[in-house]
């Protein structure tokens, strides 16, 4: 037979060593799944992500994404994102911290990805964010750009793109504008 009190005796145990350690902090929705999705993850070899502020902040990480294909084979570009307790109600906050020739990313690192924006839903989640923008790298889209003139270079003479894209990637100039190294 079960002795009631000692079960009693026990959980006021543990409910007294848990208060000695101070107040357990409740996640929010967000956290929870944010946490799923990590651990969750399922990357292409060319893609990692980093936690410059540790793994106790799920909310906040860095993208870096290697090309593998396409104009901008053998770049580095690291992004930035922003998960609020909103997620995935809201999708997260993205920017390019890599100054790219690219007409999808302005030259402030915002981009132009339709699930980050108008075609969000809760379904959606960080690797589908990721496969996004790597495959804005394979294949630019020049019909809706953020950078116009990346855009239009794109569409009219792809030739002239993607030599501005490598002299941009090697750390040169394309018009007036400068480009970090970034192979």
């Amino acid at each position: 037979m079960i002795n009631l009190f000692k079960v009693k005796e026990r959980q006021r145990e543990i409910a007294e060593r848990a208060n000695e350690r101070g107040p357990i902090k409740k996640q929010t929705a967000g956290q929870l799944r944010i946490h799923k999705d990590i651990s969750e993850l399922n990357l292409p070899k060319s893609c990692t992500i980093l936690f410059p502020n540790g793994k106790d902040d799920l909310m906040n990480f860095e993208v870096l994404i290697r090309p593998d294909e396409g104009y901008y084979l053998g770049g580095r570009f690291n992004f930035s994102f922003q998960v609020n307790s909103m997620y995935p109600y809201e999708a997260p906050k993205v920017k390019c911290k890599t100054k790219v020739y690219h007409p999808n990313i302005d030259l402030e690192g915002n981009v132009c990805l339709n699930i980050l924006r108008e075609d969000w839903k809760p379904v959606l989640n960080i690797n589908t964010i990721i496969y996004g923008l790597y495959h804005i790298f394979t294949q630019p889209n020049h019909e809706d750009p953020l950078n116009h003139e990346a855009g239009s270079e794109l569409r009219d003479n792809p030739k002239k793109f993607e030599s501005n894209v490598r002299r941009a990637m090697a750390g040169g100039y394309v018009g007036e504008v400068s480009f970090q190294r970034c192979i």
